[in-house]
């Protein structure tokens, strides 16, 4: 058996008993080989992965393939800088080396840098074009449209040939036979069928009359079979689609970008389709609860809408009687005047008041003559020159009120004729005095009536005469009998 000293060269045998080697060189030999290996790039699977530890901030865990495993190591530096986190499953190519670590020997491979391989890779591409999307707006809840709760005509995107459309369709059979269901066919995966979904969704929203949604959905797989729906122009097709859009891709955990920016996700197509079709039974259930809310409502509002009118209606009436009662005693007072009742009233109370002025007057004249006769029978004679002046100022007294008696009398009899001529013409136009000369007034249920036609047969009637009135009731309604007689008044 050859031997090697710790540089990794051949040396001559050792000496008998010498040939066996320490743990420790043993251990140095191994760690000096694996230091001469060049930088190597691995790709595995992370599995036990801990990290970053709390107190070093270093990581550690596994990298495996079918066949083997090897510990691995990330220091802390190295992954601050990563643009991802380590986690168990992941495939990861990894660029490093190998080191021993002599106190246990057990070796590890240090990992330098560290990039995502595989599914992990169109996993970070996923992530990245999310983001992108995201800071333009594209994921905002505001800009998404809301979908009617009934949706009466059904668009649906997806593959014509697999076991989705026929699960959608016997969804909104189940559920609701009045939505109208319209399939456009386009392939789901593989190539080409970004730009196939992309023309599917033009024509379904082209439609008419246009579809109150579009369902675009496919069954489960793969990430990598469902990568169609992370095609960055099919997720900008489905934001600016003028047709709501309802996502069902794949199973409950999947989500892609065209779900991210659709405005509905559902995890499977069976959900979306339940989604944009409520149960017949529960649009029943619910029209009848609106139904008896309306009702309620309609009620309680013709209840407050009454009790209104009947306040406004008290109102009124209490308005217009009192308006009625004051019109009443205005009229009262008008009637009660004395021109009215008796058109001589005023004459008759001025030559009153003449005559008592008269009487009065008569009076105080007779007081003062007295007077004046009682003082001339005891006054010295100088002063009858004084008296007898006093007896001609009374005569002439007497004569001015001769003479005011005679202007007096013209001036009434003047105003005398006047209200006579005035109380002729009032007589003449008096409704009475028409009635005299052989005239009626017929009176029907509205009042006074001047027309044959305002009367029909079975009607009452009152007739007004000069001296009393006369009630009965139509017979017949003719207007023959005033033509002949206006023809016989003629003749």
């Amino acid at each position: 058996m050859s031997a090697w000293n710790l540089t990794g060269t051949a040396s001559q045998a050792p000496a008998k008993g010498e040939d066996a080697l320490s743990v420790s060189q043993a251990v140095e030999l191994a760690a000096n080989a694996l230091d001469a290996l060049p930088m190597l790039t691995v790709i595995g699977e992370v599995t036990g992965f801990r990290g970053p530890n709390a107190r070093s901030g270093h990581c550690y865990f596994q990298i495996k393939d079918d066949a083997a495993a090897v510990d691995c190591i990330v220091w802390r530096g190295t992954y601050a800088k990563r643009s991802f986190d380590l986690r168990d499953g992941m495939e990861v190519q990894f660029t490093g080396s190998f080191n021993l670590y002599k106190p246990t020997g057990r070796m590890s491979f240090v990992a330098r840098s560290f990039t995502l391989a595989g599914e992990g890779l169109l996993r970070q591409q996923v992530a990245a074009l999310a983001e992108k999307l995201r800071r333009e707006g594209l994921m905002d809840e505001a800009r998404k449209r809301p979908i009617p709760a009934f949706c009466t005509r059904v668009a649906v995107v997806t593959s014509l040939s697999g076991a989705v459309i026929d699960d959608v369709k016997r969804t909104l059979r189940r559920r609701n036979p009045l939505v109208e269901l319209v399939c456009v066919g386009a392939k789901v995966q593989g190539e080409g069928a970004p730009a196939e979904l992309i023309e599917g969704l033009a024509r379904a929203a082209s439609l008419e009359p246009a579809p109150d949604c579009i369902l675009l959905v496919r069954g489960g797989g793969s990430f990598e079979d469902l990568m169609t729906f992370n095609d960055e122009a099919l997720a900008r097709a489905v934001a600016s689609c003028p047709v709501p859009v309802v996502t069902g891709i794949g199973h409950e955990p999947d989500q892609s970008i065209c779900d991210m920016v659709s405005d509905r996700r559902c995890s499977t197509p069976t959900a979306a389709a339940e989604s944009v079709a409520p149960a017949i039974g529960d649009l029943i259930d619910l029209l009848h609860a609106r139904e008896r809310r309306l009702a309620a409502a309609t009620s309680s509002l013709v209840r407050g809408a009454s009790g209104g009118v009947g306040a406004l209606f008290a109102r009124l009436e209490g308005a217009m009687g009192a308006r009625l009662s004051q019109e009443r005693r205005v009229l009262d007072g008008l009637g009660d005047r004395g021109c009215l009742r008796s058109p001589g009233y005023i004459v008759e109370r001025r030559r009153s008041e003449v005559a008592q002025t008269a009487d009065r007057f008569e009076r105080a004249v007779d007081r003062s003559q007295e007077r004046f006769a009682g003082a001339l029978e005891g006054m010295p004679r100088r002063f009858r020159a004084a008296t007898a002046r006093l007896a001609a100022f009374g005569h002439g007294l007497e004569l001015s009120d001769a003479r005011l008696r005679t202007a007096g009398e013209g001036i009434s009899e003047a105003r005398r004729r006047d209200l006579g001529a005035r109380a002729a013409k009032l007589d003449a136009l008096s409704p009475l005095k028409v009635l005299a000369r052989g005239y009626a007034i017929a009176y029907g249920d509205a009042g006074v009536q001047v027309s044959a036609h305002a009367f029909a047969p079975g009607d009452a009637l009152r007739v007004r005469f000069a001296d009393g009135e006369v009630s009965g009731t139509v017979d017949t309604v003719s207007d023959r009998g005033l033509s002949a007689r206006g023809d016989e008044e003629e003749r």
